[in-house]
């Protein structure tokens, strides 16, 4: 138990100490340093996602995962809110090139199509009560934007040639590719059998 907790730990610590002492936020603005690391957070919270819904974290009721799986991907909203904010006062005109896809770096894309289909996830997740979401019409929803989310936010990451050290950026992104992969077989795995059964 304790190893799972140690071991994700240290995937989501590493890349934010070792960029931490990266030499170019030397001379960038606290600003920008904030932007930057609220983005490697919000991929370490993109890791946590698919840990707590396939169960994989122990020392949890399924209560508690899924009141843990609303709140962090609130935080992982919020977390992109301020990467992006951030990067919209230091730089406005990239920004602006980034959300209207005209951006000639290859990662922008990546980065703003993770960004809306988190944003359509945690709209849909605060409106799923009103709207009178079944649980079968949410997963429907729900599952492809998660694997928009991840597969872009993985390219997103890799793309950039920033404060993150590299080992532990492809570590990381790893990391989410297999949990993702992982907890999305273990549900098909699962939808199969309920078939057979009935």
């Amino acid at each position: 138990m304790t190893l799972i907790w140690a071991a994700l730990a240290v995937a989501i610590a590493v890349p934010i100490a070792l960029a931490a002492e990266s030499e170019q936020i030397a001379w960038r603005g606290p600003i920008y340093i904030l932007a930057g690391f609220a983005g490697i957070v919000a991929l370490g919270l993109v890791l946590v996602q698919p840990l707590l819904i396939g169960g994989y974290l122990p020392g949890l009721s399924a209560y508690r995962t899924r009141r843990a799986h609303h709140w962090i991907g609130g935080a992982l909203a919020l977390a992109v809110v301020i990467h992006v904010a951030g990067l919209w006062i230091t730089s406005p005109p990239d920004m602006v090139d980034a959300l209207t896809f005209s951006s000639p770096t290859p990662f922008s894309p990546f980065g703003v199509i993770a960004m809306w289909a988190i944003f359509a996830v945690a709209l849909l997740a605060a409106l799923r009560r009103r709207l009178g979401l079944r649980l079968r019409t949410w997963r429907i929803a729900h599952i492809p934007l998660a694997i928009v989310i991840v597969a872009c936010s993985v390219a997103h990451c890799l793309l950039i040639e920033g404060t993150m050290e590299t080992i532990s950026k492809a570590v990381l992104c790893a990391a989410v590719l297999a949990a993702t992969i992982k907890v999305m077989a273990d549900l098909w795995r699962k939808r199969t059998l309920r078939g057979e059964r009935a």
